[in-house]
């Protein structure tokens, strides 16, 4: 077959920006109820709800009709907002009031929760099946004040009650077998859970509880009971999240030594990294840059890795017998949901995350790449342009465009992302950066970003895009750089400090920092401590780093995308950027979308943002995407 030459950027695609929403139905929480796998997925198509499914003679079946929507604010990011009964009853936290409820699939929910004075002032997360109740982690919004409990919901609508509170954030309740216990995690403002955590065991009879294990140096996470007097849980006091055994009198012992993550960030409540099989060894999931599930015997410490192919990204979902469920994805297969039979090693796929994948000429390889940094290596993957059909121009080299992930400790790997695939078809590089405060590297690459946001993952971005540029693979007169929230801020920060890109887009992204810090949710409020450092005594840092005290270092258009409904990354700070480049008389794009938060759900703003990016890209970088509407950009 002939290939056609046209410069980078312009080459017709397959793959569109309603492509990407309408397929795409991020599954999570796999879990079995009885005899079927329920999971749930987030539709784009239906107004971005969360609702809980099924197959059905081979059919995807939602047990939640319109509206309801299975999400929780806790905590904002929420997570665990649903669970199911043994005899086949939903219990989810419903978005629009936050309160509880309880249904059988096809039959209209029932609250279980009171209904509060201010609407969504009460919250629940994290819900979990105790005999004939349910397991929460509780947020209580009242007259300016924020607390958090643990408490236990009533199934036959009896109300709520009370275990545990002492602290300003909690997550994993777990009973102990004879429901004499209660273990959790707890940590208090400045801390984030992934500086500084607590195991709480506390004795429900007396009352009385005590601290076991972690500090504001230790990360402790997921505590899974042994036995009534013993637990498995996660520890990064060797500067890596392994596996330890402890009892509740404090007696800790490693279960086994790596130096690899059996952790993560715990930025929504429920996630977890192991397993406790029926045998009583560990389904375990360790990350080193990509993940691998392995099956730990902790009577020896050896574990046993298990093939899944070219499957990079693996978390756990519910069990049953030998049977567990994984959401999995590689950089050649989408993200979804699949059940594995630890027996035979069948691997079967149960819900894809996406619809329809592209004929697999259009997508991209992932390639996994180090870069040298100024003193530092830099973790990143590398997206080269691919088109079955087409060419660059000879002598062209392709525009790149760098992606920067937010938290800043998230991680990424290589992954089958139609957004990546949106670009790459069209002639675009994508890299995909881990810079230096990413997890999956230990607490010491994590550690790197403390008192240096807006510095190292500037430079760690800037060496993995110059990197590829000095390798003749990018054109150095056309890197882009996007990212979303604190990959936003990297944005800002990058192109108001540095030279190296022609163009940025940030998706809500923080541009300042004094009235952040006032103005965003209660979670977050104190996260910019460890980041940059604490007030008063940092203020001259939160000044002179924040990107819109430095947009006289910016010389190149801005587009920014903003959610008006964000409680995490509020628009005003968008708009104090943009004010800030109408004075300077810097071109530049801010669209603004009704009733988005923090991520866009709704299928007409996902096609509008994409769509609106490629264009920028194109009237900046010097190319036309075929197809696309122009974005108009403000000009002095």
């Amino acid at each position: 077959m002939t290939r056609t030459k046209l410069p980078f950027g312009s080459w017709p695609s397959p793959i569109s920006a309603a492509d990407l929403s309408a397929s795409g139905h991020p599954v999570e929480g796999g879990r079995f109820v009885g005899e079927e796998i329920w999971w749930s997925e987030m539709r784009p198509t239906e107004g971005g709800r969360t609702t809980v499914c099924r197959t059905v003679d081979g059919e995807v079946q939602s047990l939640l009709s319109e509206p309801y929507n299975a999400r929780t604010r806790v905590h904002e990011y929420g997570g665990g907002a649903w669970t199911a009964t043994a005899d086949g009853r939903i219990v989810f936290a419903e978005f629009s009031d936050q309160r509880v409820y309880v249904t059988r699939p096809g039959e209209t929910p029932v609250p279980l929760t009171d209904k509060p004075e201010i609407a969504a002032s009460v919250r629940y997360a994290e819900l979990s099946i105790f005999g004939d109740e349910v397991l929460a982690v509780r947020e209580t919004h009242e007259g300016g004040e924020i607390t958090r409990d643990i408490c236990a919901i009533g199934l036959d609508g009896t109300g709520v009650r009370s275990l545990v509170s002492g602290s300003q954030f909690l997550a994993y309740p777990r009973l102990s077998p004879d429901a004499s216990k209660l273990a959790w995690i707890a940590w208090n403002h400045p801390q984030m859970p992934w500086n500084g955590t607590e195991l709480r065991v506390a004795d429900l009879e007396t009352g009385q509880w005590k601290t076991v294990l972690g500090s504001t140096e230790e990360s402790v996470l997921q505590p899974e009971w042994i036995d009534d007097d013993s637990l498995y849980v996660i520890s990064d006091r060797t500067g890596w999240w392994n596996i330890y055994r402890t009892s509740v009198d404090g007696f800790v012992e490693p279960v086994h030594a790596a130096e690899a993550d059996f952790g993560a960030p715990l930025w929504q409540l429920g996630a977890r990294w192991y397993s406790v099989l029926d045998d009583g060894k560990l389904l375990t999931v360790r990350t080193f840059g990509t993940d691998t599930l392995g099956v730990l015997d902790p009577s020896t410490g050896s574990i046993a890795d298990i093939d899944l192919g070219a499957l990079t990204s693996v978390s756990l979902g519910g069990r049953s017998g030998s049977t567990v469920l994984l959401k999995a994805g590689g950089a050649h297969s989408p993200s979804g949901l699949r059940r594995l039979d630890l027996g035979t090693g069948e691997l079967v796929d149960i819900r894809s995350g996406l619809e329809t994948v592209p004929d697999a000429g259009y997508l991209p390889h992932g390639e996994l790449r180090t870069f040298q940094g100024a003193d530092r290596e830099v973790h990143a993957i590398a997206y080269a342009p691919r088109n079955p059909e087409f060419d660059g121009l000879d002598g062209e080299l392709p525009p790149y465009v760098a992606f920067v992930h937010g938290g800043p400790t998230a991680h990424v790997a290589p992954a089958l992302n139609l957004a990546f695939a949106y670009f790459t078809s069209r002639g675009i590089g994508v890299i995909d950066v881990n810079y230096g405060g990413s997890s999956g590297y230990g607490r010491e690459y994590r550690n790197r970003l403390r008192g240096q946001w807006g510095v190292v993952d500037v430079e760690d971005t800037v060496a993995a895009v110059t990197g590829l540029a000095d390798a003749g693979l990018a054109d150095p007169a056309r890197l882009a750089i996007e990212g979303g929230s604190a990959g936003g801020w990297t944005v800002l920060a990058a192109l108001t400090s540095s030279d190296v890109f022609a163009c940025g887009a940030s998706y809500y992204g923080v541009a300042e920092l004094e009235l952040f810090v006032a103005e965003t949710h209660d979670f977050e409020s104190r996260y910019i401590d460890g980041l940059i450092g604490p007030l008063p005594e940092a203020l001259d840092l939160y000044r002179t780093r924040a990107p819109v005290n430095n947009v006289d270092g910016l010389s190149c258009p801005v587009l920014l995308l903003q959610g008006l409904s964000d409680p995490i990354v509020p628009p005003s700070q968008a708009e104090r950027f943009r004010d800030a480049m109408v004075r300077k008389g810097i071109p530049h794009a801010y669209l603004a979308y009704e009733g988005e938060s923090h991520g866009f759900r709704k299928l007409e703003t996902q096609v509008n943002a994409r769509e609106s990016e490629l264009s920028f890209y194109g009237q900046v970088l010097g190319f036309t995407p075929p197809g696309i509407p122009k974005l108009e950009l403000w000009r002095p």
